[in-house]
């Protein structure tokens, strides 16, 4: 008995060992990872300070950032400096949001702008615009807070409630999403002062950063990124049912109550700083998903990351495009993101064949 138990245990102590290594070494990769993408998002930060009307040397932004008495101080802690904080901090908040979606809706297709969310945060924001006066970021954000959760109400209620199914999510958006807008650019023309102060932030823009809206968006960002996660391993046990999730602890209908919360709290303070950008809570958590796997405790802070590289990216994209003029940072991650969707589009199709 002794010389069968015996290979047996020797078989299994042989074993075990194997799987904690490669474990190991896929973290690693992971964290190393990371730190490319923070390098590049450095890089992305560089340009952003240093490419513009007038562009200067990576050396003379930094100069500009430390030195007081630099020449080109006035331009890069005034001018580009808001701006690319803005940048990183909707990005920052538009992939976290996306990569919540996707994960709670389990729809690789889903994206606050495809869902409407952006939408009715827009719609919430240009009502407050022109009907009541509010031309303040600390004004109208509350008024994209509500917009936001209502229409996530509204898509979650429109797809099924309980039963919704991601294709269902994905129509019930569309639709609310087709309608808003449509309600957008009729108040924008029947109201001309209304459509001059809102023309850049219909389209997505950054030009029109200050420090104030950076510093009032940090807090809702980070409020919203803390909810964020906590809700990565409830949704990480929700990915494999309901039920098994309560198996494991988590409540799925608290799990989905704060991921909403998180996203609306999100949405709502990016789209009220900039105006609605869409297609990056889409393009980043794809991108992200092949890199790390679906393990939301690595994705979400590799979407934090890399969305802003994308969105400050697309900025400096559109300034040298379209210079001595610029291209707004809506309409560059538009360009980029709808070739994109329909690729994913196809290549979903093509897998469920």
């Amino acid at each position: 008995m002794s010389s069968v138990k015996s290979p047996q245990r020797h078989g299994a102590c042989a074993e075990s060992p194997a799987r904690p290594p490669r474990a190991h070494s896929r973290n690693a990769l992971r964290a190393l990872g990371l730190i490319a993408a923070l390098a590049l998002l450095l890089l992305v930060v560089g340009l952003g300070l240093a490419v513009g009307a007038k562009p200067i040397s990576l050396g003379e932004a930094y100069a500009g950032l430390t030195d007081e008495s630099a020449p080109a101080h006035s331009i890069v802690t005034e001018m580009r400096m808001p701006r690319t904080l803005l940048g990183l901090l909707a990005g920052f908040a538009l992939g976290l949001a996306g990569c919540l979606m996707q994960a709670l809706t389990r729809n690789p297709l889903a994206d606050p702008g495809l869902l409407g969310i952006n939408a009715g945060a827009s719609a919430a924001v240009v009502s407050a615009m022109a009907f009541l006066g509010v031309t303040a970021y600390t004004g109208y954000v509350w008024f994209a807070f509500l917009g936001a959760a209502v229409v996530s109400v509204l898509v979650y209620a429109v797809g099924g409630g309980r039963g919704a199914t991601p294709a269902r999510l994905a129509l019930a958006g569309t639709a609310l999403n087709a309608a808003l807008i449509s309600y957008v650019n009729a108040v924008q023309l029947l109201d001309t002062a209304a459509l001059d102060r809102m023309r850049f932030w219909t389209v997505g823009s950054l030009a029109s950063a200050d420090m104030d809206t950076v510093v009032r968006l940090s807090a809702f960002v980070g409020a919203g990124t803390l909810i964020a996660l906590l809700m990565a391993r409830p949704l990480n046990a929700m990915a494999l049912g309901e039920d098994s999730a309560r198996a494991l602890g988590a409540s799925p209908g608290a799990t989905k109550g704060w991921t909403i919360a998180a996203v609306t709290v999100l949405c709502g303070a990016a789209t009220a700083a900039c105006g609605p950008i869409v297609f990056v809570g889409l393009m980043v958590p794809h991108l992200v998903r092949s890199l790390t796997g679906p393990d939301l405790r690595w994705m979400l802070p590799y979407c934090a990351v890399l969305a802003p590289v994308l969105l400050v990216g697309a900025d400096v994209l559109g300034r040298v495009l379209a210079r001595p003029g610029e291209l707004q940072v809506g309409i560059v991650t538009a360009v980029l993101g709808g070739p994109v969707f329909l690729y994913f589009v196809r290549r979903r199709r093509m897998a469920q064949a």
